[in-house]
């Protein structure tokens, strides 16, 4: 009965009149499940969830490929708790195994579980680097239901003979373009290899570059392939702009861009840590609310920022390729690529932390003369250009606000020249030497102003208009 109930659901699924009507009901969840996804405040399934839930359910092998922020983490985790629900755990024998390239990403899928698995009698536990191995081995040692590792923590643990593989039913490998960026591939084959051949695989990404295919072939059996989106595509509710700007300038673009494009929270990317970090500084000096993660950071560290991120305490994170992958924050509004990122795949997940779950985003990437090559490969990528960002997409209402300040300087003319009649005698009766240091000073402070101004009230601008902005502006 179970099974006919998964199967009628997936089959009601394939056409298309039923489609808008699906509920999350409709996929064969359990009612203890169901009741968990209504309080967490969800009805309709997205489209791979509609698609990938009824297979996971009666334990297909698949290959789910989707854009960012369309929900590929609920499409494995909330079948697997019912899947999961029935059998014993065992001592050191995790029953299902969910591979994460990062411990940001395994830490948000460990809170998907206990969100949705809490009328569940599921035990969980999360293998990750950064902490100490203690109360790992405890979980693993007590028998879990779910294990959640990075590959890293993984081998470890298998190599001190702390986990034993033989018990496993399911594996799931997400992101898996990402392990192969990150060279956890080598580790994931040895793992696979230590794993029941009787066993049910999924493989989650958002691209599905070749050697990655190679791997699900080896590794999966007659999979499912579900793709809701062509692979690399960008989110549809994500509008896309590259500015052209010296490099120089990328720092007073990239506040000008949050004075004024009505920015609610935004993640901030750039390619090295470094810059990462300086860049954190600067806008904490101009009275930006900022904060910061990157890989040179501890685990306690990068975890304490986010949740500073996802509380409110700042609303703008300064951010390595560290976040660009799975991270599920609701609420950015904006994500600025600082940098082009080096490898165009990174794009489409970058700019996937905004416009999640049917919501809208803006993404901005600084093109400098260095990034050129990297935005073309973006646009290779993807297949389409990235707008240049002109006139027309400002969202503030430019004409207005060059008037205001003839008029304010016509108001404060007759003051200013009153100042400068009164300053006179004093710089005559200054000896020549210190009205020279003075001169040759003067430069040196214009250009100090001119990087690093002092700090402006959000959403004005009080200072000269910034170069880029001259492109697509002309009269």
């Amino acid at each position: 009965m179970q099974f006919a109930l998964h199967e009628l659901s997936f089959l009601a699924y394939s056409y298309p009149d039923n489609r808008n009507l699906m509920t999350f009901a409709d996929l064969g969840l359990s009612p203890e499940l169901l009741q968990a996804v209504e309080t967490a405040g969800y009805t309709e399934p997205t489209a791979i969830q509609a698609e990938a839930i009824p297979a996971v359910l009666m334990m297909k092998d698949l290959i789910g490929i989707a854009q960012t922020g369309t929900g590929k983490t609920a499409s494995f985790v909330l079948p697997m708790i019912d899947v999961m629900a029935a059998g014993r755990r065992r001592a050191l024998m995790p029953r299902s195994l969910i591979l994460e390239p990062t411990r940001e990403l395994a830490a948000q899928v460990a809170e998907n579980f206990e969100k949705y698995g809490k009328n569940h009698d599921l035990k969980m536990a999360l293998l990750i680097g950064g902490v100490q191995m203690g109360d790992q081995i405890k979980a693993l040692d007590e028998g879990v239901d779910v294990l959640i590792a990075t590959p890293g923590r993984m081998m470890d643990l298998f190599e001190r003979g702390k986990i034993l593989l033989s018990g496993c039913e399911l594996l799931v490998i997400d992101e898996a373009d990402r392990m192969l960026d990150m060279g956890f591939i080598p580790d994931i084959e040895f793992i696979c290899d230590k794993l029941p051949e009787t066993r049910q695989t999924m493989l989650f990404s958002a691209t599905m570059p070749a050697p990655i295919e190679k791997l699900a072939k080896k590794f999966l059996s007659s999979p499912k392939r579900i793709e809701t989106a062509r692979a690399a595509t960008t989110n549809k509710d994500i509008t896309t702009f590259k500015v052209p700007v010296h490099a120089r300038k990328k720092r007073e673009t990239l506040r000008w861009l949050l004075q004024n494009d009505h920015v609610e929270t935004a993640i901030i990317f750039a390619n090295r840590k470094t810059t990462v970090r300086e860049l954190n500084k600067s806008l904490q000096r101009h009275g930006f609310a900022s904060g910061e993660i990157h890989g040179d950071m501890d685990q306690n560290s990068r975890l304490k920022e986010l949740e500073r991120f996802k509380s409110g305490d700042v609303n703008i994170l300064v951010a390595s390729d560290v976040a660009a992958r799975g991270l599920d924050i609701k609420g950015v509004s904006h994500v600025f690529n600082f940098d082009t990122p080096w490898h165009p795949d990174d794009y489409v997940h970058r700019i996937g932390r905004t416009g999640r779950a049917g919501a809208k985003g803006r993404a901005f990437t600084l093109v400098s003369d260095e990034d050129a090559e990297a935005i073309e490969n973006v646009e290779k990528l993807t297949g389409n250009p990235v707008k240049v960002f002109g006139k027309e997409d400002v969202r503030v209402e430019l004409a207005a606000r060059d008037a205001e300040p003839e008029a304010e300087e016509r108001e404060e003319r007759p003051k200013k020249e009153a100042k400068k009649a009164s300053r006179k005698p004093r710089e005559e009766k200054r000896p020549p030497d210190e009205a020279a240091d003075e001169k040759k000073r003067k430069p040196r402070k214009a250009r100090e102003r001119q990087e690093d101004s002092e700090p402006v009230p959000a959403g004005e601008w009080n200072g000269p208009k910034p170069g880029f902005l001259d492109v697509g502006f002309g009269e």
